[in-house]
């Protein structure tokens, strides 16, 4: 679902493709590399058989979740083996996928602060971030060759080979190496070799001034600092800058050998749990591909198109429901606006004011269930994520309500009848709804009930998207479902990496104690000020850092660090994940540098220029509701209590 966007320099690397495409599960972005000659030729081959192998991989991983979810809870005979099958499975689906986004770049990442330099250094500072991505992906299979050698003879709890982990990162890093390189050398020769020239030399005098000079050796931790903020202002994808943090961490420690580099970034993605996002974003693709959503935002459009502000309560109510399903913000928006955004236009309305709209209903939805966030959150902070499920509904309905109080005000009327070209018959129209329905809650009632896990109600929402919207509407087509896996593999790696390389920086910032002079910190704060400006300050920070570090990532680092310190202070661990989750939400979609706001325009065909300022109002009522969520932590609280959570 992403589509390369380097060029437009509106602080935005990578973004989603055109609905139509994502929908269909086309991939429309060719290789970033030169294809005209033999090289270029076969390494596109390699990476169509990459793309397909992760698609299948993707496909047998849900069939193994699936039977074994079958068998253990209607016919009492649990498969031993299943969960530690899909995990390794999930190794490859991982690196596998990344390396098929790295070929086609479209890895996400931020390029604003590059673009704030001179012009005429914009060739060689794009060229040098290709060669850190390269350095990166070679480190880490370097790295893995040394793990897969150590571990070669050890076997998982169950008796199956661990090497079945390891491999997976070994063949996809240096997947990833020679994809990296291809995209490096794509380019003028002198530019080329002066930013790797300009590279070594770096690397070679840090490396020489520790050597000579040990007494004034450059702290590992500064380092680390250095590549992250290096990183970030030469517009390297964000997985590659928590890749690099962590990479001259781990080589300038001499304490830690590199096999543990690869390690870390494979502990990151090696949890079942984490099987539910690509799982959901694949249902979310399906519900797309075989009419779920369309006929669904038809059918509110001609109920509720001639309301006041209807068109803006449809788009509010369409995320929202579409987010109870994929878990995925972007392919909400995708799903949403590939479809609302033309009847905006047909019914002459202000597609500015729609996009800031459909933006800022992506915030409101984060903490709906499935969202990946929200399982991210629960993971790394270790909080109960059925838990943090129902405690994200009622704040996602106040906010809901407080969008919606915004767009009856300023909204007008429309004529449903311009909106489409062909209309749908109703019959169709309430089938393809109620499956719909039907489907969200399934999701719903498994979260929540505690039956199944998030991975396992995934896998079924899988299954019926496929196997009952092919029944109601029969336009899925073999080849399409095969492209949906495909395309959902390659998306699911490119969220997944992040996670991984993210595992990596808390490592080395929990060597560096860094946990322990935060919550020193964090607690004298909170003594000084109170709980509440603590929590305010956290909100805080999560909003800057959900900006610049396109969201997850922000969660994964911050998470784990500041949730212990709410709990010691008193703070329900429910009610600061949720908040905490909003708050990255809004920085994730707010100018000027939320990367999910560029993503939006991208996919709504708008600019952010013009998408601001009418966004602004939207933005200002989220923002005074999430510090009334902060403020009273019933609205987080209440469900979780009366299910008895």
């Amino acid at each position: 679902m992403s589509a390369t966007l380097a060029s437009t320099g509106l602080g935005l690397a990578a973004v989603p493709a055109a609905p139509a495409a994502v929908a269909h599960g086309i991939n429309p972005v060719a290789p970033a590399f030169d294809v005209s000659h033999g090289p270029g030729r076969w390494l596109a081959w390699l990476m169509r058989m990459t793309e397909y192998a992760a698609g299948i991989v993707l496909a047998v991983d849900v069939v193994v979740v699936f039977i074994s979810v079958v068998f253990r809870y209607f016919l009492h005979e649990p498969f031993d083996w299943a969960e530690e099958v899909a995990r390794a499975l999930m190794m490859v689906l991982v690196f596998f996928g990344a390396a098929t986004v790295l070929a086609r770049s479209q890895h996400v990442g931020v390029d604003l602060f590059r673009g704030m330099l001179p012009a005429r250094w914009q060739p060689a500072l794009i060229q040098f971030a290709s060669w850190i991505i390269v350095a990166v992906s070679a480190a880490l299979c370097l790295s893995s060759v040394g793990l897969l050698v150590d571990s070669w003879d050890s076997t998982t709890p169950i008796g199956l080979p661990q090497w079945i982990y390891t491999l997976p990162v070994v063949i996809g890093s240096l997947f990833m190496t020679m994809f990296g390189l291809a995209n490096a050398v794509n380019g003028p020769s002198r530019v080329v070799w002066s930013a790797l020239g300009v590279g070594v030399a770096l690397v070679a005098v840090v490396a020489g001034w520790n050597a000579l000079l040990p007494d004034l050796a450059i702290a590992p931790w500064m380092l680390l600092t250095v590549g992250f903020i290096g990183g970030l202002v030469l517009g390297v994808p964000i997985a590659f800058v928590l890749g690099l943090s962590s990479l001259v961490f781990f080589m300038t420690d001499p304490s830690l050998p590199m096999l543990v580099y690869s390690q870390q970034v494979m502990a990151g993605s090696d949890h079942y749990v984490l099987l539910a996002i690509p799982f959901f974003v694949l249902a979310g693709l399906m519900m797309e591909a075989n009419g779920m959503s369309s006929r669904l935002i038809e059918l509110l459009l001609r109920m509720f198109g001639r309301m006041r502000g209807g068109l803006g309560l449809i788009t509010i109510t369409a995320t929202a429901f579409f987010s109870g399903v994929s878990g995925s913000k972007l392919a909400d928006i995708a799903a949403v606006g590939g479809i609302i955004m033309p009847a905006v236009r047909k019914t002459k309305q202000d597609p500015n004011e729609t996009a800031g709209l459909l933006a800022c209903t992506a915030v409101m939805a984060e903490t709906i269930p499935p969202c990946i966030n929200m399982i991210i959150m629960g993971f790394v902070a270790n909080i109960s994520i059925a838990g943090l499920f129902m405690a994200g509904l009622v704040p996602a309905a106040v906010l809901a309500l407080s969008l919606a109080a915004v767009t009856i005000y300023v909204g007008t009327r429309i004529n449903p009848d311009e909106a489409f070209d062909v209309r749908t018959p109703m019959f169709r129209l309430i089938g393809g709804a109620t499956v719909a329905l039907v489907m969200v809650a399934m999701i719903g009632k498994g979260v929540t009930s505690g039956v199944a896990t998030s991975t396992e109600v995934s896998a079924f929402a899988v299954v019926y998207a496929l196997v009952v919207g092919w029944l109601a509407f029969r336009e899925l087509t073999v080849p399409s479902v095969m492209r949906l896996f495909v395309r959902s593999a390659s998306m699911a790696g490119g969220i997944l990496f992040i996670v991984a390389a993210a595992s990596s920086v808390s490592f080395a910032l929990t060597i560096q104690q860094i946990p322990q002079y935060l919550s020193t910190f964090m607690i004298g704060f909170a003594h000084s000020y109170g709980s509440l400006a603590f929590l305010l300050l956290s909100v805080g920070i999560m909003i800057i850092f959900g900006a610049v570090l396109e969201g997850a990532p922000a969660l994964i680092i911050f998470g784990p660090l500041l949730t212990p310190i709410a709990s010691q202070l008193g703070i329900h661990p429910l009610h600061f994940g949720t908040v905490m989750v909003i708050a990255m939400g809004l920085g994730l979609f707010a100018p000027p540098i939320g990367l999910g706001l560029f993503a939006t325009c991208a996919i709504t065909g708008t600019a952010v220029k013009d998408v601001w300022r009418p966004m602004m109002k939207y933005l200002a009522v989220l923002f005074v509701t999430l510090i009334l969520l902060v403020l009273v932590p019933q609205f987080s609280l209440w469900l979780p209590t009366r299910m008895g959570m």
